[in-house]
Formats: structure tokens, sequence, C-alpha cells
């Protein structure tokens, strides 16, 4: 039997609709008596508004290795109550951390790095985030049934180490670098058992990934030398196939380190640009009648280097990155559907010691369309930054006209290695921005109408990745 969020032995979706059919009886209830119905009414006091749930926050937290959560409430302030989640690990903090995660529909998973290549305790938590989401053709209406709580795990030496996780069509997919593979983990709500995973052979040594449509997946190796340099697995995802890649192309560059798809293309982040391929969904092609594109970024100037991204994020048709340091700081963007895949550049005011980090890109209630970038700090003592872009100033759709809309101020961040950046994530109402500032230990909440800050609010600790999940409350 699993553990996981329950109100008397039924998950937090069944529990939803008991209590919406206890509500609906209740309110069809007749008055105990006439005497009753019909007695005068005393007075009731006066109350205060309730506080509105605007979302649900996850977020980690470096300095305990763990993951935290609250429900942000707005009333006359800003409100937010950090806890833990009932079943979590209790982490190494001199050992382990937690890297990536990703929502769909009610399961979080976040992903568990250990520091001695994988052979403390690495692998991943599922939570059963607490909130249902009930559709209703333009808008739906969100549910908060219970508490937060894990549902599955998988600690132990044999996962490989991951750092990366992604999600495509509605399924995770877990990096297993040390194992030379990755972990497909598909989301069943009719089963007890949430998620179930299939180990699939593909990419090596600190993997980036890109699925499509249950059929592929191009897997990567991050070499920069020696035969495994600019090698990407394509690997059968079918549920007959030998989970062994059908073939491998070879970019020009090694050192990949970012993949994604888009309108049927794969595109990749080695050391030199931006190369792509046609997405072979039915693997009719080999390594040698695959065809690679690539797409130069430049050079910098000051080192003579061939500028490239890091990782991508992905807009209706576009595909979006940062690029570039101090002088050529720029955010990156590419029309996928187009012919010849053409890169637009939107320069961004970067000063000595900070640096652009991914952008992350929402549409707002209003209908605009955002990418948020964080100049993070990697020397000195100079104030860290967030860059706003306005992404289609016109509405016509083309990102093409892309510009900068505004830059704040921001909390501090406390950069190590890959850890303790800023971080954003945004309620799916496309009202807010919640900002995560790892230096200071705050959370900052941002007005996306306004692009301003309407609240900073002390948590404490280190907290850094953050996910929001669930809209205002239907009552």
């Amino acid at each position: 039997m699993r553990h996981g969020v329950w109100c008397g032995g039924l998950s937090a979706t069944a529990s939803l609709m008991l209590m919406m059919a206890a509500m609906l009886v209740g309110c069809s209830a007749e008055p105990q008596s006439r005497a009753d119905a019909g007695s005068a009414a005393k007075p009731e006091p006066a109350m205060e508004p309730a506080a509105e749930r605007i979302t649900r926050l996850f977020w980690q937290d470096r300095t305990t290795a763990s993951l935290r959560w609250a429900d942000l409430k707005r009333g006359e302030e800003w409100h937010l109550e950090p806890a833990g989640i009932r079943g979590f690990p209790k982490l190494d903090v001199t050992k382990q951390d937690l890297v990536q995660m990703a929502v769909i529909d009610d399961m979080l998973l976040v992903g568990v790095r250990d520091e001695e290549d994988g052979q403390f305790q690495s692998g991943w938590v599922a939570v059963e985030t607490g909130v249902v989401e009930m559709p209703h053709g333009d808008h739906s209406d969100w549910y908060y049934p219970s508490d937060p709580a894990v549902t599955q795990k998988q600690l132990d030496k044999n996962q490989g180490n991951p750092a990366h996780l992604y999600v495509y069509d509605d399924v995770y997919f877990l990096a297993n670098d040390r194992l030379n593979g990755f972990t497909r983990i598909s989301v069943d709500k009719e089963n007890e058992e949430r998620l179930t995973p299939r180990f699939f052979s593909g990419g090596g040594n600190h993997i980036t990934m890109a699925a499509i449509d249950g059929a592929v997946c191009y897997s990567t190796w991050i070499d920069g030398g020696g035969p495994n340099a600019g090698r990407v697995d394509v690997v059968d995802l079918r549920p007959e196939s030998s989970g062994e890649p059908a073939y491998r192309v070879t970019l020009p560059t090694g050192v990949i380190h970012g993949a994604t798809v888009n309108s049927g293309r794969v595109f990749f982040a080695p050391a030199d640009g931006i190369c792509w391929v046609d997405a072979d969904t039915e693997l009719a092609q080999s390594a040698d009648s695959a065809q690679v594109h690539q797409i130069s970024l430049g050079t910098d100037e000051e080192t003579g280097k061939a500028l490239r991204t890091g990782a991508f994020v992905n807009h209706r048709n576009w595909v979006l990155f940062s690029t570039g340091t101090a002088d050529s700081s720029a955010l990156g963007l590419m029309d996928a559907k187009a012919p010849s895949p053409q890169v637009v550049t939107v320069p961004i005011d970067v000063k000595d010691g900070l640096s652009l980090v991914t952008p992350r890109v929402v549409r707002t209630r209003s209908g605009k369309r955002y990418a948020f970038l964080f100049q993070d700090r990697k020397e000195g003592d100079i104030q860290e930054k967030l860059t706003i872009v306005d992404l289609d100033p016109n509405g016509d759709r083309d990102f093409s006209d892309a510009s900068v809309a505004a830059t704040l101020p921001v909390g501090a961040s406390k950069v190590e290695g890959h850890f303790g950046h800023h971080a954003i994530s945004f309620d799916p109402d496309g009202r807010y921005g919640i900002v995560t500032n790892p230096g200071d230990g705050t959370i900052q909440v941002l007005s996306l109408n306004e692009l301003q800050f309407e609240a900073t609010l002390k948590v404490g600790g280190t907290p850094s990745a953050i996910v929001s999940t669930g809209g205002g409350a239907h009552h």
C-alpha cells in the first residue's frame, strides 16, 4: 500500500468529490423546524474578510536540503506560512542536494543528487500536491482538499545521480547520469502506485534530453573530447522497444548542455552556437542520413570564443535562451516553425560581475507575454537584477520585435556551482510572479500587471528553485 494523501482511504481527488457531494446535500437540507426557520436571527458580529488564496508554492531550501510548501494568501497583507511536507525524507545536507523539479496535474517530482557520484543515495521523490483542477472550457476551478504529502520515492545507490528533469507530453524524464541513461516516469491517476518508471539507455555523464510524441528521445553526452564528443543518442520509447539507442547523431562540437523540442524539430546547446535536427518520430533515419543544422551565435569579443547557450525554454513555436556575457549579453529567440530558423537577439545591459540565467516565460491574465531573466552575481558586491522582456509588444504573436520592458532590483542570490540562483514561478491565473532570493531567505511577490513587487516575505533558510500550482481557490 502506498503512503500518500488519503482521507478515509481515498486520494485527494476522490475525497474532493465526496466533499462536494456532501456540500450539495447540506445545501438542500430543510430547517430543523418551522419555528426555528421563522425565529428572528440574532445579529452576527462583524468579521474580517477571509484572505484570498492565490496559489500553492513549493520551494527548495538548500540550508536544510528539504522541500517546503505554503499557500500564498492575500488579505490586508500578504501571508505565507512555510511548512514541511509529510513523509519527505530526511536528507544529509553535507552529501545530498535537491535538483530540478516539476508538476504534472496534482503530482510534483523532484530529483535528488548526492556528492558521492550516486553511491550514497540519489533518485527521486514524488509528492501529491493536494491541489485539484476542475477545467471548465476557458477557465479552471481550483480546490485544495488536503495538505501535500509524499506518495512514492526511490532513493538508493542504483539511480545514477540525476541532475536534469524534463516534462514532455505530460511524462517525466529523469537523467541517470552515472548509468548513461534516463528514466521515463509516467503518471497514472487510476493506479494506487501513481508513477510507473522505466529505464532507457542513452546519453551520458551529464545528460540533457528532448522527447517527442512518446515515440523517441534525443539524449545527449556532455563530453568535450574523445569518442563521445558531440554525441546524441536517438532512443526508441515505444513499449515494445528494447530500451536501447536506435542510432546516434554527432554534432560539430561537444559539451552539450541543453536540449528541447519544438514544432517537430530538436534543438541542442553545444559549445558553439545551436544545432538542430528534424525529429525522427518514425525512426526512419540513421547516423548517416540524419542532417544536423548549426546556427552560429557569434564570437565573444573579449575572449574570442564562440558564443553559446546552456538551456532552452519554449513558448508556442518560439525557443528562448540566454547567451553572452557583459556587453554581449542577450535574450535569444528562434521561430522553430520557420523554414530555416534564425536567431533574433534582444541585447540586455549586464554589468561586470553579473550573469544572465535561463529565461522563464509567462502569458499573463491580460494576454501579455513576458520573458524574465535574472542577472545573478558572479563576483563582487553589485546589485542583482531581474530583467523583463516584452515578447510581443504589438500583439501579433511574432516575437521578432521583443524589447526590454523593465529591469528591477532583487534580493541576493547565493550561488555555489549550479545551486543558489534566483528562481521565479507564476500562478496559473497569470496574475503574479513569485521570486526566491536565496541569499536573503525571502520570497517576493511580483504583480504581472504592474511589473512591480508588491510584497517581500521572510521564509528563512536558502529558498531557491520554486514551483506554483493551483490558482484562486473555488468556494
